[in-house]
């Protein structure tokens, strides 16, 4: 149990340096994507307009250990939650909002250094 705990906070610690840009994310674009319509069910800090009450506030994102209750919270587990919520979730509230990989990447590049 301590050693996976320790694996744990290795692990945190070595995606906690990942940079949008390593990832592989643009923050501009990731902007202008979450202005569009993640605001309307989420709370998302520097997002204008994004005060919605639906969803969890996306605050901290990155320090949470799960995204959507069940997938360990990683840059690609981020990235398929974006690209396709209802296959991971069926049923879920998150629509499927037909995001390409790159702008899901863009999104987790945003989203996963907020602690």
């Amino acid at each position: 149990m301590l050693l996976s705990s320790c694996e744990d906070r290795a692990a945190e610690q070595s995606t906690s340096s990942i940079t949008p840009a390593s990832f592989g994310g643009d923050l501009k674009r990731a902007k202008e994507i979450t202005e569009i319509g993640c605001g309307s069910c989420h709370t998302i800090p520097g997002t204008t307009g994004a005060n919605g009450l639906v969803g969890p506030p996306l605050d901290q994102m990155g320090s949470r250990v799960f995204v959507a209750g069940i997938l360990r919270n990683t840059l690609d587990n981020m990235t398929l939650w974006l690209r396709n919520p209802q296959a991971v979730v069926p049923g879920n509230v998150m629509p499927n909002m037909g995001l390409q990989e790159q702008e899901a990447r863009d999104i987790t590049a945003y989203l996963y250094p907020l602690r």
